[in-house]
Parts: structure tokens; sequence; C-alpha cells
């Protein structure tokens, strides 16, 4: 079967080449993938029966072909005509092949971030587009705090054999600050599965299971042989990218991507954010437990893969204390920038949850975030709107323990007030940052702007200037130079602040 699949001509011909998994066979020639299951037996899968192999690949299609119809095009058979084999002949088949329309390796977004060009742009439409498959994820039925803790009860039994390789004093802190973690959130898990959190997810959302196509991130090899561990909260799915991208040592990514998800699905998740970190730990574990059960390659170099993993683990379950930065100044100061710049080092991973005006004035819209709305759309009584979701979203944010951003213009006195009783309220620090720039340097980034939420124009930021912002009370930085002495003077204004000094140094 292997030799025939190796000749078999693509669409486009050439070489082919053949990529062997621990549970399938993929034969890349031209234009073409085929894929086939190998009829192998593991604890967790067994596809030893040709109708399971061919119910698998199936289930495989079913699964990915609706958000990825670039990708996955049939199920056909493998059949014999006396001694030949033939692809999708007359005979009766003896294997059953998945093919798909072959994509270049170097697009895979594990190689996009390798080569260092998964970018600001791409993180963001990647949160998005996760959001999105979500949203059309089946609901499933169940206890979402059973299935966590048949997780962590794994894990610990999985450990307590793999001292030499994970570190025994580090795997037994895993698990004893999983089984903390989980105490705390078991009543949310169960409240998230009951609203409508679990559903029939992606299962195996990392970076090598992403790709782009025509520019664009798409989501392919979803798990398919096993339901149970198909179905999960949405979140957890997502925090399986979130750890692959912490584990990289890309932090700014991993918090682009939260943000866009958090934002696509419109505040909706922002309660589930108490659970992250244990999401991202247990992600975590279970890479580190296959790593070690694999076995792949020197045992160092087994023990060292396995160990970066329960780092990342157990540095999400770091307890860090919440806080909320606002950062106000007029359009054009750099707002936006700068906090996506330091949303990653504030607090716990992977960074605060930052909150643009702007973002939240097209959502309550009902706008795409790059429309434009009309001016009549920028009215007083709409930015109360704005500065009442921007509270709203922030205070249930904060009550997860995750740290805010909030960014906007924040130009009266009581906007400015609001924003610090809410951390009052909240129970954290607080640090309020104003931006100042000339009115010259506003005016020219406005009009430099291309694909930005904000409608600014330099005839707002000339309005804005001739307003009276009263009294301002917030530590104020010149932000009219370089963005990154911007960003550098005003994370040593957070850390100087007082109250418990965020997490810091964080800086990917």
């Amino acid at each position: 079967m292997i030799a025939f699949l190796g000749r078999h001509e693509g669409e486009g011909g050439g070489r082919c080449d053949h990529v062997e998994t621990h549970g399938a066979h993929v034969f890349l020639q031209g234009d073409t993938a085929l894929k086939i299951k190998k009829a192998v037996r593991y604890d967790y899968l067994d596809f030893t029966a040709l109708e399971t192999r061919e119910r698998m690949l199936r289930r495989e299609l079913d699964l990915n072909r609706p958000g990825a119809p670039q990708i996955y095009r049939d199920v056909v058979a493998v059949t014999r005509d006396g001694d030949r084999l033939e692809l999708d002949g007359p005979g009766a088949p003896v294997e059953w092949v998945l093919r798909m329309w072959r994509f270049p390796k170097e697009n895979e977004l594990s190689a996009v971030a390798a080569r260092g060009e998964l970018s600001d742009a791409l993180a963001d439409d990647l949160g998005r587009a996760i959001a999105d498959y979500h949203a059309d994820a089946p609901l499933r039925e169940g206890d979402g705090a059973d299935r966590i803790q048949a997780i962590i009860e794994e894990l610990e039994t999985a450990f307590g054999a793999m001292g030499d390789e994970l570190g025994g004093s580090e795997a037994d802190a895993f698990i004893t600050m999983t089984k903390a973690e989980f105490g705390r959130v078991a009543a949310l898990l169960r409240e998230r599965a009951a609203g409508g959190h679990l559903r029939r997810c992606h299962g195996d959302l990392h970076l090598h299971n992403l790709v782009l196509i025509d520019g664009r991130p798409v989501l392919f090899d979803a798990l398919e042989f096993d339901e149970e561990l198909g179905t999960c909260d949405v979140l957890y799915d997502l925090a399986f990218l979130v750890m692959d991208l912490l584990n990289r040592g890309l932090g700014r990514q991993a918090n682009i991507v939260l943000n866009a998800w958090l934002h696509t699905n419109g505040g909706r998740q922002d309660e589930g954010l108490a659970a992250l970190p244990l999401f991202v730990a247990l992600r975590a574990g279970i890479r580190a437990m296959v790593a070690v059960q694999t076995g792949a390659g020197e045992r160092e170099e087994v023990r060292a893969q396995a160990r970066g993993y329960l780092e990342t683990g157990l540095a999400a379950l770091e307890p860090c204390e919440a806080r909320l930065v606002a950062i106000g100044g007029m359009s054009g100061s750099g707002k936006s920038t700068i906090g996506r710049r330091l949303a990653p080092q504030i607090g716990r991973m992977p960074g605060a949850v930052h909150l643009r005006s702007d973002l939240e004035r097209k959502s309550l819209a009902g706008v795409a975030p790059k429309d434009r709305l009309p001016e009549s759309a920028y009215t007083a009584a709409a930015s109360d709107a704005v500065y009442d979701r921007l509270a709203a979203r922030a205070a249930a944010v904060l009550a997860t323990g995750q740290s805010v951003i909030l960014d906007a213009t924040f130009l009266t006195p009581v906007e400015r007030t609001h924003a610090r009783d809410l951390a009052a309220q909240a129970g954290v620090p607080f640090t309020g940052i104003w931006l100042d720039a000339p009115v010259e340097a506003l005016t020219r980034r406005v009009d430099a702007r291309e694909g930005d939420a904000s409608d600014a124009d330099a005839s707002v930021v000339r309005k804005q200037v001739e307003k009276d912002t009263g009294p301002i009370d917030w530590q104020r930085v010149e932000a009219s130079g370089d963005r990154e002495i911007v960003a550098k003077a005003v994370w040593e204004r957070i850390v100087s602040a007082g109250g418990s000094s965020p997490a810091g140094s964080r800086d990917d």
C-alpha cells in the first residue's frame, strides 16, 4: 500500500514525499495529499479494523471540510483488481484514503512563527478566526468539571512514573497546584457547560494545525478519533494555542490572540478567564506527558522538551495580583500602540486584557472593527454607552484575576474618576497614564493611519485639543517620540506606581 501510494500521480506531478506520524501515512505529490490511517492500536485509539479506518477518515473529512474547504476534498477507496491496486477503482476496497489539496509546508503557522513572521496582524486574524470557528461548533451536553478532573487524575498517574524525566518536585508541585486551581473554578466549569460553552471543538489546536491560505489563517486536522477528547470548553480549546505560543516564547502573540478572541466573542467569554490558568497549565502538562511517552529523540532532548512544557504550565499557575491600567490622551497619542505593546507584561500569563474604546464602539454599532462610522454615531449618549461597556467588561475581567488595560481618550474628569473608582471597587491597584503630544504630531499620526479601528482624523484631533480636560492627575508621559521609548517610559510609571508589581520582564 505504501509503495503504491508513493507512486501515485497527483495533479502537478513531481516527486512524492512520504510523511509518517504515529497514526497515519501521508503522501504528498504535486497539488495532492493522500492520507491513510495506520492499522495500529494505542491506549487511546484502535485503528486495526479497516471499517474503523474508513469511519475515522470520513469523520476527519466531516469535521474539517466546513472550515477548510480549500484543503479537504473527499474519501476514496484503494481497490484491488487481481494483483493490481487502484485508487477509486471498481474492485473491492482494501484501504481508505482521505484526499486533500496540498499546501506549502512553509505556510504552516509553526513554520511562519519559526521564521519570526507571526505578526501582530496575523495573530489578531488568528484569534478572530478561532472565535468564528467556535461560534459554529456544535453544542454538547455534559459536566465541564468532571472532564477537567479526569485530565488531572490522568496526569497525576502518568507523572508518578516520570520523575526522572520531569523532575519529581516539579511534577508534584504541578499536580498540587492544578488540584488547588481546579477546586477554585470547578463550579464555574459546570456553569460554563450549562451556558453553552461546552462544544465539539477542534481538540488539537496548536501551530502545526494552522496554515495560511490566501493570507488568512485556516484551522485543519481537528481531532477525529475520540469525541470525548474533542468535546471541551471553547476556552480550553483556545488554551492549547495560547500555551503553544507561550512555550515558544511568543507571549506577545499569545496575548493578541486571546484579546482578539475575547473581542470577537463580544465579552461573552470574559468571566471564563478565571479558568484560563488551569486550562493553559493542563495543556502544557499533557504535552509534557506525551513528550515522555512518545520519546522521540535523544533522552536529554526529550527531557528538555518535557520539562520546558512543565515550566510553562507552572508559570501559568503562578499567582499574580490583577491590576487596572488606564491609558488616556488625544487621538493619535499612541494609546492603542502602547497598550498592545505592554499588555503581555502586565499581570498573569498571557497578560492583560486590552479593552479599546474604538473597538467597543464598533461592537455596539454592530459593525466590523475597520468599518468607518458616520459622524452621527459619535454623540454624547453613544460615548457614554461606550464607557459603560468598557467599565462593565473591565469589572468582569478583573473579577477573574486577569489584569486590564483601558484604552480611551478619557477627556473628562468624570471619565478619569470612574476609571479610578472601578479599580477601587475591584480591590486592585490602579495606574492612570496620560500621553501628551503636540497637535502637529497628533494630526500627522491620525492622517497616516490605515486599517485601524479608530475613525479619528485631523479635524477630530483639533476639536479634542480645544476642549477643557480639567486637571489631569494621572502620570503624564511625553509621547511624540519613538514608540519604544514611550512604551519604556510608560512601563516605568506602571512599575513605580505602587501596589503589587506586575509580572514584568515577560517582554517577548
